[in-house]
């Protein structure tokens, strides 16, 4: 395979590539450094996917997310490409045998999360591998004018310097021109080199609804507009709400949210993805990785934080190219409440610094200690304990979290792993001489495949059914094994986990810029003032407004969206109303007529020849007398 359709076709299975990937592609195995800007849905991991694959070496990749690193990692696997990840979630034993297989074991990727990047071990390591291309996902996250700004992409300079001269790849669905200069300048880049796809979705039309009775719309749009639909809310409680009532008024529909189970979200993922399940109404937990192409509406219950957030979204309408709805419903609540999370996310500084000593104390940390640890993270206890509103805390902690000191990161859910530590011939001495597991050691190796070079994640109640045991029997062998030392198993965890970068600082070295802190804040209220001006906007094509706000000018309106819409009736209207108003006219020239005659005589169902008389006749053009309309001469 020499070209890149040629990768695409034997891998994907695709006969073309979607508009600009291939010339991202050229550019990036011409050598160049390369900003991408494609829209959500436009196909953005195989722009540095096939150029990694025509390459020798490994190609790294930075990725804030870790759900979606392990989306693409399984979607390669399942393709036969050998792919490998570093993130928060994984133990020092599993992360050491991880880039090990980086450096000797033939992987073409290494996917990494941000705050793994200060690791110094990691950066030794990644100065022993032959690197492709240095891949930045969401790129947007590197400058602080990007809506989602994640502080240890800083670092990303630091592994550049340790790599060399190598192309780097950087993408992003949502960037406005500022940001975009921005995340060149960060990277490094050796020239200036963007290369984007319009950003225009003529089949997607966008609706605002300023409306008070949001359940009532929902009910509408779900009837009105047949097919898939996603529904967007910005809190888990409101999700399960308004499934229910869909559901109450026949409405096949479920919630979805990240306090639900993975095998729950899994499940209500894949009943979405099939079509069992019609509607979701979801967070913005729901979306990241998911290409379905059908989905015939995406409906923004909530304002959302940003338009970069609201476009990224709405993008997942239509990726089918047949029409779609992106309908947001708004009304003065939502201007209020917008304004109360901007005070929310901006807590006082001196709240801030309380919050900071007060979680070293809960994680018993005392001065001078902590930097590099990584701890499972209850904030609802740690709030409890420490006598804090447990939102007020969490927005404190986020913004130390700009600042560089800790990293809390979403909620990770990691599967059970395990991996043998005997080798193969020790392992078959094991068997000989203990029967009972036997049966189950065979189970496991034809179950799974790699257990004696990594940790390979297991799922016990999927062992329990293809053996016909108990999940708690599987359970118990694992835990047999490992106490055997035959293998190291590591049970499934669930939680946050916040990640020190630095050690505890007493009040006078706890540093919060204020200069920083009030940008950040004026930032924030900028887009906020930004969705507020969108939902409001009664005069200028939506599709045109959103280009705009990314730097694409020129667009003509989409024709589509509700303030199109509303100026063509407008102008049809008002067509109608001449026509109207040139019969009239023509009626009483030749004699003076009563409304019974003039409404024989004009053919006007719409009644709206008695509103044009009588504008004529306050303008002064038409005169009443006797019962009969006569021109003014």
């Amino acid at each position: 395979m020499e070209t890149p359709l040629e990768i695409l076709k034997y891998y994907w299975s695709y006969d073309s590539f979607r508009p600009m990937q291939e010339e991202i592609i050229n550019s990036v195995m011409e050598g160049f450094d390369t900003l991408a800007l494609l829209p959500t849905g436009g196909g953005k991991s195989l722009c540095f996917q096939i150029p990694a694959l025509m390459s020798d070496g490994i190609c790294v990749v930075i990725s804030p997310l870790i759900a979606l690193m392990k989306d693409q990692i399984e979607s390669l696997r399942k393709r036969g490409i050998k792919a490998i990840s570093v993130h928060s979630g994984m133990t020092k034993s599993e992360i050491d045998i991880a880039l090990d297989n980086a450096i000797y074991g033939d992987y073409k990727f290494l996917y990494l999360s941000p705050e793994r990047l200060r690791n110094e071990v990691l950066k030794v390591r990644i100065a022993q591998m032959k690197i492709s291309y240095l891949v930045v996902d969401e790129a947007h996250c590197i400058s602080q004018w990007g809506y989602d700004f994640r502080p240890n992409y800083l670092s990303i300079k630091d592994i550049k310097e340790i790599i060399g001269e190598i192309p780097i790849i950087a993408l992003t669905a949502t960037a406005t021109p500022i940001v975009a200069d921005d995340i060149m300048s960060q990277l490094g880049f050796r020239k200036p080199n963007i290369i984007k796809s319009g950003f225009e979705r003529a089949n997607v039309s966008y609706v605002v609804r300023n409306v008070e009775d949001k359940n009532g719309q929902v009910l509408k749009i779900a009837h009105s507009v047949h097919g898939t639909g996603i529904i967007y809310v910005r809190e888990r409680k409101r999700a399960e709400e308004i499934a229910g009532f869909l559901q109450s008024q026949g409405i096949n529909a479920d919630a979805y949210h990240a306090g639900f189970t993975p095998a729950q979200r899994s499940k209500k993922q894949d009943d979405w993805k099939s079509g069992n399940t019609r509607v979701i109404v979801a967070t913005n937990a729901f979306g990241m990785g998911i290409d379905k192409s059908d989905v015939r509406f995406v409906c923004h219950y909530d304002l959302p934080e940003s338009i970069e957030a609201y476009f990224q979204e709405a993008g997942r309408a239509g990726r089918d190219e047949k029409r779609a709805y992106a309908i947001l419903l708004w009304n003065k609540s939502d201007i209020r409440r917008s304004k109360q999370i901007l005070n929310l996310t901006f807590p006082e500084i001196d709240y801030i610094k309380d919050v900071y000593q007060k979680l070293f104390i809960y994680l018993g940390y005392a001065y001078g200690s902590g930097k590099g640890e990584v701890i499972k993270f209850n904030l609802t206890d740690f709030s409890q304990k420490m006598k804090l509103h447990t939102l007020s805390a969490y927005h404190a902690i986020k913004y130390i979290q700009t600042e560089g000191y800790w990293n809390l990161t979403e909620e990770i859910d990691n599967p059970s792993r395990i991996m043998f530590s005997v080798n193969r011939d020790e392992l078959y001495k094991v068997q000989l001489k203990n029967s009972s597991l036997d049966s189950f050691i065979k189970t496991l190796l034809r179950i799974y495949t790699g257990l004696f070079s990594g940790f390979v994640p297991i799922d016990e109640e999927y062992i329990a059914r293809v053996s016909r045991n108990s999940k708690a029997s599987i359970i118990s062998n694992l835990i047999t094994l490992s106490r055997m030392h035959i293998i190291n198993y590591i049970p499934s965890v669930r939680s946050p986990l916040l990640i020190l970068n630095e050690e505890r600082l007493d009040n006078k070295n706890f540093y919060i810029s204020v200069k920083k802190y009030e940008e950040r804040k004026g930032i924030y209220q900028s887009r906020i003032d930004s969705i507020i001006s969108y939902a409001s906007n009664a005069s200028v094509c939506r599709s045109v407004l959103l280009l705009n706000y990314f730097g694409q000018t020129g667009s003509q309106d989409c024709g589509f969206c509700d303030v199109c819409i509303d100026k063509r009736k407008e102008r049809e209207g008002r067509s109608f109303e001449n026509e109207v108003e040139r019969r009239l006219i023509e009626i009483l020239i030749s004699a003076p007529r009563s409304l019974q005659e003039i409404s024989e005589l004009i053919e006007d169902e719409s009644k709206t020849y008695i509103k044009i008389l009588r504008e004529l006749v306050d303008r002064g053009g038409v005169k009443e007398a006797e019962e009969k309309y006569s021109l003014i001469s």
